[in-house]
């Protein structure tokens, strides 16, 4: 257990940026991710309780460029106590003007993660204990991909098959009728006890998003995730 009153030093952050195979492609209306391009951050602590993080960089020509930055902002952090707000609040205060959005972000939140995983290990406990919380049970739900009426009905039906109780399915079709056409399909496929949720993958405007929840408000939908090109993100509850 670690002191109460002298928090361990950080020593340094190694980074490993792996591209890992998905077994099975997964379709977007930007194209077919077919690997997972991460980057791993190990937060270094003087007392041997190193904590770990793992960020998913959208796309292999992210992963480099992410795993510098990380890298770059060792020095920012090296020999500061384990304590990751303060350093939360200290890396903030030093991108205010460039911002913390894209790779800023992901590299400030690898770190962020990191130091928290290192946090809890050093007191010997989960973080959600840590903070506060108890352990309890997160639903999961099975990803469907923009894969057209048939593919859709037929991946939620095998995520079903494998004991989920819920799917979210990417549309944003080119018409609102080819969404809801998408989203009927697996519920007939799945049944009217599975939760059904859909993500519009980052397509519409914020009036493209209005229009199209007006329709498919009447599918039955446990909530809708649409990411503007406002860069807001806006999620609705559908009763």
């Amino acid at each position: 257990m670690v002191s109460l009153t002298r928090a361990p030093k950080i020593r340094g952050i190694r980074v490993r940026a792996v591209r890992v195979p998905m077994q099975h492609p997964h379709k977007t209306a930007s194209g077919v991710l077919s690997e997972s391009p991460l980057v791993l951050t190990d937060a270094l602590v003087e007392d041997g309780t190193d904590g770990h993080s793992v960020v998913f960089t959208y796309t292999a020509a992210a992963l480099k460029p992410t795993g510098d930055l990380i890298l770059n902002l060792e020095a920012l952090i090296k020999d500061e106590p384990l304590a990751p707000s303060e350093i939360e609040q200290k890396l903030a205060r030093r991108f205010r003007l460039l911002g913390t959005q894209g790779l800023v972000g992901m590299a400030l939140a690898a770190i962020d993660m990191a130091l928290w995983d290192a946090l809890a290990r050093s007191h010997g406990t989960s973080l959600v204990r840590l903070l506060g919380g108890i352990e309890k049970p997160v639903p999961a739900y099975g990803a469907v991909g923009y894969d057209g009426m048939e593919g859709s009905a037929r991946v939620a039906e095998e995520w079903v098959k494998r004991g989920f109780t819920g799917v979210k399915a990417k549309i944003g079709y080119p018409s609102v009728r080819e969404d809801v056409a998408v989203v009927r399909a697996m519920r007939k496929a799945v049944g009217d006890d599975v939760a059904i949720m859909v993500d519009y993958n980052q397509c519409l405007t914020p009036v493209e998003a209005v229009q199209r929840l007006k329709i498919v408000d009447g599918e039955g939908l446990t909530w809708v995730f649409s990411t503007c090109g406002t860069r807001s993100t806006r999620r609705r509850r559908i009763s």
